[in-house]
């Protein structure tokens, strides 16, 4: 069972983070050939990615949401890291793609994918985690007490608008 960090904690990073979700979706359960190997390319990349501290990944959760979604949130230190880690043409991306992209038109809509890529400036992100074990960009960077941050969520959250900190979660 993992530790669990006593008290009010927020993530350590400070810097920019990319956070990069993709996930796939089973449409027809009986049609296995159409998306059991888009399942299982997954963790291959991920194990390709842990291993390399410098591709720019630092951390990753792998969800359920429900019996048909699967999807993976990433935690990237720059988002020209990620795009470089995709177009690698040495690494497991490129050829898990290419196959993906050859079942997906020979498939019948019997899977589906997305992603989605979002580019937070330093500053724009907060995190609180009560009571919790390294979770989210915490796993990712780290975990500090919320108080060296500051006690509200405006206070940690750097971006500010025209009518003051940001409001308080």
């Amino acid at each position: 069972m993992p530790k669990i960090n006593e008290g009010r904690m927020t993530a350590a990073g400070t810097g920019e983070v990319t956070v990069f979700l993709i996930g796939m979706r089973i449409n027809s359960f009986r049609h296995l050939r159409s998306w059991w190997p888009t399942f299982r390319a997954m963790p291959p990349m991920l194990s390709e990615l842990a291993r390399d501290k410098d591709s720019g990944m630092l951390g990753y959760r792998l969800l359920f949401g429900g019996p048909r979604l699967i999807y993976v949130v990433q935690y990237w230190s720059s988002h020209e890291k990620l795009l470089a880690y995709a177009s690698d043409r040495e690494g497991r991306h490129r050829p898990a793609w290419a196959a993906f992209n050859r079942r997906m038109r020979e498939g019948r809509n019997r899977v589906g994918f997305w992603h989605e890529t979002y580019v937070v400036p330093a500053g724009a992100h907060e995190a609180v985690y009560v009571s919790m074990p390294d979770f989210g960009l915490g796993a990712a960077t780290g975990v500090i007490p919320v108080g060296r941050r500051g006690e509200r969520a405006g206070d940690r959250l750097a971006v500010r608008t025209e009518a003051g900190p940001a409001s308080a979660a």
